[in-house]
C-alpha cells in the first residue's frame, strides 16, 4: 500500500472515530437535557388512581421550601413523585458516554490534524527536492 492510500485510510478511520465521539456526546447531551427537564419543569401528582384534580408541584430546583420539598406529612405528594436519586442517577449515566465521547472526538480530530500536517510536510519536502534538482 502506497503512503497516499494509507494516509487516506488513516483519515477515514480518524473521521469514523470522531463521528463516534460526536454520537456519544449527543447521547450525553440528551441525558443532560432530561436531567434539566426533571429539575426545571413543574409537574402534577395524582393523589390516587384516576385523580380528576391532580396536585400541581413546583420544579425541584427553583423552589424555596415550596411544594416540591414539603412532603406528604403536610398532605403533599410532590416530594415523593420526583426524587433526587433519579436525577443523580441520570447524571451518573451521562458520565461514561461523556468521557468516552470526549476521548474519541479528541483522538479523531488530532489524528486528522496530524495526518494533514504530515501531508503538508511531505509536500514541502517534495518542493524542496525539486528545487535542489533544478539548481
Amino acid at each position: 500500500m502506497r503512503s497516499r492510500e494509507y494516509d487516506l485510510a488513516f483519515r477515514d478511520n480518524a473521521s469514523r472515530i470522531r463521528a463516534w465521539g460526536i454520537g456519544l456526546l449527543a447521547v450525553a447531551g440528551l441525558l443532560w437535557i432530561w436531567c434539566a427537564v426533571l429539575l426545571l419543569t413543574p409537574y402534577t401528582v395524582d393523589r390516587h388512581p384516576d385523580d380528576q384534580y391532580p396536585d400541581t408541584c413546583e420544579s425541584r430546583l427553583l423552589t424555596d421550601r415550596g411544594t416540591a420539598n414539603e412532603g406528604p406529612y403536610k398532605g403533599d405528594y410532590c416530594a415523593n413523585e420526583r426524587d433526587w436519586p433519579e436525577v443523580v442517577m441520570i447524571l451518573g449515566l451521562s458520565l461514561p458516554p461523556s468521557i468516552a465521547g470526549v476521548a474519541l472526538f479528541t483522538t479523531g480530530t488530532v489524528s486528522r490534524r496530524m495526518s494533514a500536517h504530515a501531508e503538508a510536510m511531505r509536500e514541502l519536502d517534495r518542493i524542496a527536492d525539486e528545487r535542489k534538482a533544478k539548481a
